[in-house]
Parts: C-alpha cells; sequence; structure tokens
C-alpha cells in the first residue's frame, strides 16, 4: 500500500484544462464503441443513424447516384454530433482523473512500525504497509506516516492531514471517544500514538477517495434515469413520426431521401441533453470535490438539492468536543488575576483539553505566561478519579481545582455553607449548561471556572444561511435538555431533540421521512453511524470514527457541519443545470420544425410558405444547417454543464419563470438565428 505524503491537496483543474482536453479527445473517441454507448439512447440512435448514412454516402460514391456531398456532408455533422456529446462526458471525467492523478504524484512508500505484541511499545518490526492486515497494531511516532486507516487505541498525537484537507493546522488525535479515527497518509508532528488498523491495502479510506474522485463507482441516480426514459420515449416517438413522414411523403410525390429522413430525425430527438447528461452528473460530484466533499453515490448529490431537515450530532460537530474555560469567576475579596494565577499554575501539568484551555485562557485574558518552575521544585496532584481533584503545591502553596463539592470537602464546608456568591457562580455556570470547577488554596475557596462545549465559531450565521434556504436544523445531543437548551440557543438551532440515544436518532430520521420530508443528517461518531446510513444525505466529518464514515454517504474532509450550505447548494445546481438544460433542449426542438418542415413539404404544399420564417435557401441547406447546429450547440453548451446554471435561494415561481425565460425563450430564439447564420455561409459556400 501506499500513503500519501503531508503536502497540500492538489488545486483542481481549470474548466479546459490542455492535458485534459487531449486525454479527452482519446476517450471521446474510445466511448463511440456501441457496447458503451447504448446506455445513452439517445446518442446510441444518433449513432446508429451516422453509421446508416455513412454506408449510404459510400454507395452513392460507388454508383455515382444519388448527392454524395450533400449525404457526406451529413455523415460527417452526425459523427461530430455524437463525439461531442462522449467529448463532454470525458471532460467531466477528465477533471475527476486529473485530481486523482495529482494525488497519486504525492504519494510515497509508507514503513509501518508493527507491534508484536499490543502492550510492548519497544518491540516492533518494521514492514512495507503494504504487508498489514486488519486487526495489526502500529506504533507511530512523531516524524512518521500514518501507514493504514485505523483507530487510536492509545496514545494522543498532533496530525497533519494537509494531504487530504488542505488544511495546514494540526489536529489533536487521541484513543477513545470520537477523535480517534486516523487515516493513512497523514503524518503525525508530536508525540506518538498506538494504531489499531481497521481496512485492508488498497481499501482504505484515500483509496476509496481516488477511486471516487475518478467516477468509477458512479452509477445514475433515479431522476437521470427518470430524465434517460422520457427522452428514450421522445426519441422512440420521433421516429415513428419520421417514418410516417415517409409515407406522407410518397402520398404527396414529395421526395424524401433516406438521408434527409434520418438527419430529420437527429435533429428533431432530443441530442442536446442527451449529450450532456452524463457530464451534468459527472460535473455534480466534481463540483463536490473541490469542496473537499466526497460523495459515494450520485443520488445523495441530487438528493441534497430537496433536503428540507438537517440533523446535527452536537458533540464534535456543532461544539469542539471538549470542555474548555470561557471564564474565571472570582469570590467577593479575590481578584480575577489572583484567581487566574493560582488556576494557571494548578493546570501546568494538566494535558488534558480543560487544562490546557485554562493556561489558554489566563494567557489570552490575563496575559499570564507559564512560569519556569524548575528551582523551586513543585508537586504536581494529578487527577484522581476517587478525589476527582488536581492541583500543584509549590513553595507553601496548595492549590487545588476540581468539582464542586470536592472543593466543598476538602476547604471544611458543607454545600449549604458556602458563600452566596460561589454558590450563585455555580448555580448560573449550570443553567448555562456549562460544567463548574471549584478552586482552592491553602483551604480557602478562590472561585470558579466555567467550563463550556464551545460551539465552533462563525456556526450560527450560517445556521441562518441554511434557514434562509428553507432548511430546518435540529441539534441531536444526549446531554440533559437544561444544557441543550443552552446550546441549542447559543449555536441558533430550530430545535433540538436531548438524552438522545442512537435509537432516538434513528426514530426521528423516520418519522420525519414518513411525512414526506428528506433528511441530512451530520454527525462524527459511531453512536451516529445508524442514522447517517438512514438518512438520505449522510455526511460524515473526517474527523469521526470509521464507522461513522462508512455509514455516511459523503465524508466531509474539513469536518464543518455547515458545509451543507454548500452541499445543498451543489444539489440543487445540479438539479437546476438539468432543469435548465432539458428545457433549453425541447424549446430547441420547436425552432427546429420552424426550420425544416416547411423547407421540405413547401414545393408541394406552397401554403407552408407562412411558416418559413427563415427563408432557407433550400430544403437541402435546411437540414445541413439544422444538423451542424445540433453539434455545434453540444460544444456551445459544455462550459454550462460542466460549470452549473448558479443557484439562488429565490422561491420556485420565481425559478420557474427565470429558467422558461432564459433557457425556454433562448431555446427558442438560439436555433432561429444559429440555424440563420449557417445556411448563409453553406449556401455562400455552395455546400449545398
Amino acid at each position: 500500500m501506499s500513503a500519501l505524503s503531508n503536502s497540500a491537496s492538489p488545486a483542481p483543474p481549470s474548466l479546459f484544462d490542455g492535458r485534459i482536453l487531449i486525454s479527452a479527445l482519446r476517450d471521446a473517441v474510445l466511448k463511440l464503441n456501441p457496447l458503451q454507448l447504448v446506455r445513452n439512447p439517445v446518442i446510441f440512435v444518433t449513432e446508429v443513424v451516422a453509421a446508416l448514412v455513412t454506408i449510404l454516402w459510400v454507395r452513392e460514391l460507388a454508383t455515382g447516384g444519388g448527392n454524395p456531398g450533400f449525404s457526406g456532408q451529413i455523415a460527417a455533422w452526425l459523427w461530430f454530433t455524437v463525439l461531442f456529446a462522449t467529448f463532454a462526458e470525458a471532460v467531466a471525467e477528465g477533471r475527476g482523473k486529473a485530481q486523482a492523478d495529482a494525488l497519486r504524484k504525492t504519494r510515497s512508500e509508507a514503513v509501518a512500525k508493527r507491534l508484536r505484541t499490543p502492550a510492548d511499545h519497544a518491540s516492533f518490526a518494521r514492514i512495507a504497509a503494504s504487508e498489514l492486515k486488519l486487526g495489526d497494531h502500529v506504533l507511530v511516532e512523531a516524524g512518521d506516516l500514518i501507514p493504514g486507516d485505523g483507530e487510536i487505541v492509545e496514545g494522543l498525537a498532533s496530525v497533519n492531514e494537509s494531504a487530504i484537507t488542505g488544511e495546514s493546522a494540526p489536529v489533536i488525535r487521541e484513543s477513545g471517544g470520537d477523535r480517534s479515527a486516523v487515516t493513512g497518509g497523514t503524518m503525525v508532528i508530536s508525540d506518538w500514538i498506538v494504531v489499531k488498523i481497521t481496512a485492508a491495502p488498497g481499501s482504505t479510506f484515500i483509496d476509496r477517495m481516488i477511486a471516487l474522485v475518478e467516477g468509477a463507482e458512479r452509477q445514475k441516480t433515479p431522476n437521470e434515469l427518470a430524465l434517460s426514459i422520457l427522452l428514450s420515449g421522445m426519441t422512440l416517438i420521433f421516429l415513428i413520426a419520421v417514418v410516417t413522414l415517409y409515407g406522407l411523403a410518397g402520398y404527396s410525390q414529395t421526395v424524401l431521401s433516406v438521408v434527409v429522413l434520418v438527419a430529420l430525425l437527429v435533429t428533431l430527438i432530443p441530442t442536446t441533453i442527451g449529450g450532456l447528461l452524463s457530464a451534468i452528473g459527472i460535473a455534480g460530484m466534481d463540483r463536490l470535490i473541490r469542496f473537499n466533499v466526497i460523495a459515494t453515490s450520485g443520488r445523495a448529490v441530487e438528493a441534497a438539492g430537496d433536503v428540507d431537515t438537517l440533523l446535527l450530532d452536537k458533540t464534535g460537530t456543532i461544539t469542539f468536543g471538549n470542555r474548555m474555560a470561557s471564564e474565571f469567576l472570582p469570590v467577593p475579596g479575590v481578584a480575577a488575576a489572583e484567581l487566574a494565577n493560582a488556576v494557571l499554575l494548578a493546570s501546568l501539568a494538566d494535558e488534558t483539553a480543560e487544562g490546557r484551555s485554562i493556561v489558554a485562557l489566563a494567557a489570552s485574558d490575563y496575559g499570564l505566561k507559564e512560569p519556569d518552575l524548575g528551582a523551586k521544585n513543585p508537586t504536581f496532584i494529578p487527577f484522581a478519579a476517587q478525589t476527582r481533584l488536581s492541583g500543584i503545591d509549590i513553595e507553601g502553596r496548595s492549590i487545588r481545582k476540581g468539582a464542586i463539592d470536592s472543593i466543598l470537602k476538602l476547604v471544611g464546608l458543607a454545600a449549604s455553607e458556602a458563600p452566596p456568591a460561589f454558590r450563585q457562580a455555580v448555580e448560573r455556570v449550570a443553567r448555562t449548561g456549562g460544567t463548574p470547577l471549584g478552586v482552592c488554596e491553602n483551604g480557602r475557596l478562590l472561585g470558579v471556572v466555567h467550563l463550556k462545549d464551545v460551539v465552533k465559531p462563525g456556526i450560527k450565521e450560517r445556521f441562518a444561511e441554511l434557514r434562509a434556504m428553507g432548511i430546518r436544523t435540529v441539534m441531536v445531543t444526549g446531554d440533559n435538555p437544561i444544557t441543550a437548551a443552552a446550546i441549542a440557543s447559543e449555536a441558533g438551532v430550530d430545535d433540538f431533540l436531548a438524552e438522545a440515544t442512537p435509537e432516538d436518532k434513528l426514530a426521528y430520521i423516520r418519522k420525519e421521512q414518513q411525512g414526506g420530508r428528506l433528511i441530512a443528517m451530520c454527525g462524527d461518531g459511531t453512536n451516529d453511524a445508524p442514522a447517517l446510513a438512514q438518512a438520505d444525505v449522510g455526511v460524515a466529518m473526517q474527523t469521526g470514527t470509521q464507522a461513522a464514515r462508512e455509514a455516511g454517504n459523503m465524508v466531509d474532509l474539513d469536518s464543518s457541519p455547515t458545509k451543507l450550505i454548500e452541499i445543498v447548494g451543489i444539489g440543487k445546481q445540479l438539479l437546476m443545470t438539468r432543469g435548465s438544460l432539458t428545457t433549453f433542449s425541447i424549446a430547441n426542438d420547436v425552432a427546429k420544425y420552424f426550420a425544416i418542415l416547411p423547407a421540405l413539404f413547401i414545393a408541394t404544399y406552397p401554403e407552408l410558405d407562412a411558416l418559413n420564417v427563415m427563408r432557407l435557401a433550400s430544403p437541402q441547406s435546411a437540414i445541413l444547417s439544422a444538423v451542424i447546429f445540433n453539434a455545434l450547440v453540444i460544444v456551445a453548451l459544455i462550459p454550462l454543464a460542466l460549470k452549473g446554471v448558479p443557484y439562488r435561494p429565490v422561491g420556485a415561481s420565481a425559478l420557474l419563470r427565470r429558467n422558461l425565460l432564459i433557457y425556454g425563450l433562448g431555446g427558442l430564439v438560439a436555433p432561429f438565428i444559429g440555424i440563420k447564420i449557417i445556411d448563409l455561409a453553406v449556401s455562400a459556400l455552395r455546400l449545398a
């Protein structure tokens, strides 16, 4: 197995990168294989027609009959139509392959320190990461690449995950809880960890990510399948109509060749959307990748466009997941700086998240620096479950911090005997959903440290954006209702579900789905896995556990719960792009009727001259111009299919009006202008 080096994520390729275009041209030709093209009925019919016209052209050349110049041009443009359609899909796939190739170039062979026994860290064997097996325990020290996906079973370390997230800031990974999952190819930059391998070589997260980026596992979504059925039905209808025209022409003594009829068929069937349909779907997943979200299902991308309820796990998703010091509350007679100094000293040896946050708060709010205690021979008191206290003894000072009842017991006070200001501070912290931490020195109460599960910055504003998009946010947590209400209010969610078990989350999602709602779930813990699997859109945080990442159908490499704003926007953009180009394609066909049918039958039915609004030069010129326009319009729309129609959070009626005005009216007008210009060129060059 290979692992990623600690380099930044590759930048997404530009819309039309030269290397991608060259590769796409080659792939477009390979996609002409009928066995592959049969998955796209519209373009498959076009290829069959192109082959038929080519055969007729060769026969005319051999026999000297007919009009081989006209037939040859029709055959060429029909082949170009098919080629442009496969080219659109190849460009979309090529952008994903370019990103996967860039990821592969950053890979380097990893060496693993496989422990002979999980408990003996000193005894290990250096082996290639590709030789690791499920369940192996490996030691990873500072400067080592993590050799495979796994769970930390011992230790704590700072990990550089820039190779997969593109973020330069390291993250803390530790055993236990919801921050124990690590990804192969990321680098440990401090301390050490023991990792239990949970993914076999070749099936790691990064391997799956590369496969998904390449689109190897992409399947058509239900919406795509429905649209494909619609386009197939329209193709069949027009096929019957064109065959009927042959009989009508014979009855009216109008001469219509097979070449003219099959060319008419291709210009009338919805080749535009048929040629761009696959590219639209692939480009939707590609846009997610550029937002550092990996979708394992095209259906999930599509469903994201219709999500109306978002469930978010609190710990690690809305909040950082660790209790952190937010303020120091001294009792009367004690200066805030005195309390800050005491609790700083008591926390110097505390390597927990709350201990580090106390040191950080003392430095940021009071300008206190960590003192050099080397010459003072301090005695650090580690936290013990029996006493629920920790602290320091130094130069006659005995400072302790810990649970409120333990601190009161240490100073010899009952809860009712504590100073009123102390009790009020404890109650205020508890009411807001925080955890009060008592502090004393030499048997004297100093005050309270407010520990809280800190809400991630900017999240309230992001939830307001979701609300504006019509998405209801619900926080789910195992906390009690008081704590849950406080966090929900601070985060700005619309509702919350407190004391929620995995079964409760699952039941809530099923109930909402039975009511016709589409549910998105963001989570990072093993207890979120059932809900992530049940949700229509399950977004697992990259920082979460392996179980969560396996259960979701999307993985957010940035671990930002409000990334759903971008995910929903891309989903809506995908649906709008497909709908807009379908509208344009069908409107195109309406315009082509006025271009071709009057020109074909005007000699037999002069009354049709009133419909010949384009005043095309001749029936042959009308047919050739329509076929050329039919091919070129696919090329013209490739950039739009890849970039997508911009999404704006407005009402459905406004979107419909905008769609009809721009793409419906545009689809009607563009062929009249385009076909007329091509007709003038065809006539001037005497091509027909």
